[in-house]
């Protein structure tokens, strides 16, 4: 039998802007994604199974699959994460004042795979996001093992550093692109680079710099997702400069400096109204 359980959270909590982020961003094979509910397969140590998140007034209500009931702790963290239940929007909002009265329950979405985030990050320098999801879907299906699920869409695991790492990378990705995941496949596999919540941000971001092929931009936006730090900025962004009608870094990161130590989420604010 499936285990259920609720998150709770503090409100506000904007549902319908955390979906429509990941839905435009779901890889196929392993998540989808509707405006009622988010479903992904899941894999923890030998663990493999699937789980589906779905809004139910002041929680998110998590269905697990019978295979993840050993590991249902790692879960339970992995969901709060990637939904950023722990965040406390008052106070977020006091600090960012006019640029979250709209909507002050926007979160920032986290990683349930810090792998698979640096990956999709990787995909996604300088083309759509619509590309890098397909980019994305077509990795996880030639790299992940297939697997077998109660739900419809949902058929592969995002593969690990470790099955990645030495491989040949092609499927219409740019050379460039594959050796960035290459190295990085192959500093996560030895333990050189972990990414999480509970690791320094400023440590894994050197760490993730020191790559070919990942400047700020890049390592900035895995550390909003991954590494759940609340304050990182990719300043270099093209929608925050837009958003901002800035065009000088400069300016761009003294402007920002009133919304610290919570950037990350005027990020998702600049975002939505650009």
């Amino acid at each position: 039998m499936p285990s259920t359980f609720d998150l709770s959270y503090r409100a506000p909590y904007d549902w319908d802007a955390i979906i429509a982020f990941l839905g435009a961003r779901t890889i196929s094979g392993v998540e989808v994604a509707t405006p009622t509910a988010y479903r992904r397969i899941v894999r923890l140590g030998e663990h493999t199974g699937w789980i589906e998140v779905t809004p139910r007034p002041g929680a998110l209500h998590v269905t697990a699959s019978a295979s993840l009931k050993r590991v249902l702790p790692e879960v339970r963290a992995r969901v709060t994460h990637l939904f950023d239940l722990d965040a406390d929007p008052a106070t977020i909002a006091a600090t960012l004042g006019p640029l979250a009265a709209k909507r002050p329950g926007v979160r920032v979405p986290g990683a349930f795979d810090g792998f698979e985030i640096a990956v999709r990050a990787i995909l996604g320098q300088q083309v759509s996001v619509a590309a890098a999801r397909t980019l994305a879907g077509r990795f996880a299906a030639e790299f992940g093992p297939a697997v077998a699920s109660a739900h419809e869409g949902l058929t592969t695991a995002f593969p690990r550093p470790e099955e990645v790492a030495g491989r040949s990378i092609g499927l219409g990705i740019l050379r460039s692109r594959a050796r960035t995941i290459l190295g990085l496949a192959e500093a996560m596999a030895s333990g050189g680079l972990r990414l999480a919540p509970d690791v320094d941000a400023g440590d894994a971001i050197a760490r993730l710099k020191a790559l070919p092929g990942i400047g700020d931009w890049t390592a900035q936006y895995i550390a909003m997702r991954a590494l759940d730090w609340p304050d990182a900025f990719p300043a270099t962004d093209l929608w925050v400069m837009k958003a901002l009608g800035e065009k000088k870094l400069s300016r761009v990161l003294a402007l920002a400096e009133p919304w610290r130590p919570w950037r990350a989420y005027a990020v998702m604010h600049l975002w939505m109204g650009a």
